[in-house]
């Protein structure tokens, strides 16, 4: 019996590619995860104020800090993120991992929802990030970041290194705040399964010409709440024509064993009927992976994360 799915919702996921749940994570969780990026962002901005880059905070609440650090050219988004760039990266690339923050990717309600679609022996994919989405109208000219503006069409299997193409995966979309039409929620292609070409754009996005986007529909969901994607099945993001930000993470799984698409970065069992003893669940033990990591890849050659190439016929 499923653990937290209906079998409609399974049959869904599997024929549609996607699938909207409610209430994966519960207040708890949600408040948590704020405060330890409330925290975070205190720190950054202190530093930035010492440095003479933003003015004194004073009574500037978590969103207002954001915005003001953003206009004055503070990166707030690589020190908030749970990852390492897919650029350069040197022994002080800064990134987030904190124990809010792994409560969330290994809560169990979201592992019942996963191993409901893919089985119990479940990996903590590498391939995740925070997406803190300032309203349009505030962004630069020039801000091509897919975390912070919106996101072109892809398909998350086509964004991994090709050696994972063959490996059962899931990425789970949790909205931190509310994601509505107006905010830049998601928006899906429905249907069978399929692999499009993609061309290094603005960002790494399906071909021109070879989506029919106007089989698109939005998905908004509520704080708390997930959208779960399979690999193949083609997304993107609305703009966020509101007033406020839109917060939200993006984390994967796969079954355990199988590659990752993203072998340089460290992935950990985050359950296992089989080898219990085998779950990470220590975040102290996954903020060391990654910080090890970061200490090999600063002394290697940069690692491209994708396969396709700007001068393909179809990108032309």
């Amino acid at each position: 019996m499923p653990l937290m799915l209906t079998p409609d919702q399974i049959t869904r996921f599997e024929t549609e590619g996607y699938l909207v749940v409610d209430n994966v994570l519960d207040r708890s969780a949600l408040d948590a995860v704020k405060a330890e990026y409330a925290d975070l962002l205190d720190r950054l901005y202190s530093g930035w104020e010492a440095e003479g880059r933003v003015p004194p905070a004073g009574d500037q609440d978590f969103w207002q800090k954001l915005l003001t650090s953003y206009a004055a050219g503070c990166d707030w988004f690589q020190p908030m993120d749970i990852s390492l760039p897919g650029g350069d990266i040197t022994p002080d690339t800064p990134f987030h991992f904190g124990p809010a923050v792994f409560d969330m990717i290994t809560h169990p309600r979201l592992l019942d929802m996963v191993e409901d679609l893919i089985g119990p022996e479940l990996t903590s994919n590498p391939i995740q990030h925070v997406r803190l989405k300032p309203p349009a109208p505030t962004l630069v000219e020039d801000e091509l970041r897919a975390h912070i503006t919106a996101t072109d069409w892809h398909q998350d299997r086509a964004v991994a290194h090709q050696e994972a193409d063959g490996t059962r995966m899931v990425t789970v979309w949790l909205a931190i705040s509310d994601a509505t039409v107006d905010n830049g929620c998601l928006k899906v292609v429905p249907g069978k399964p399929q692999m499009y070409p993609h061309c290094p754009q603005k960002q790494t996005a399906i071909a021109p010409g070879c989506l029919d986007e106007s089989k698109a529909i939005p998905l908004p969901v509520k704080a708390g709440g997930a959208v779960l994607f399979h690999p193949l099945t083609p997304h993107a993001s609305l703009a966020n024509q509101s007033q406020d930000f839109r917060w939200s993470f993006d984390i994967r799984f796969n079954v355990t064993g199988a590659p990752t698409g993203r072998g340089h970065f460290p992935s950990f069992v985050a359950r296992s009927a089989a080898y219990p003893a085998e779950e990470l669940r220590d975040w102290t033990a996954w903020k060391g992976l990654w910080e090890t990591a970061r200490a090999d890849l600063s002394r290697q050659p940069h690692i491209p994360i994708h396969r396709w190439s700007a001068d393909a016929p179809v990108c032309a």
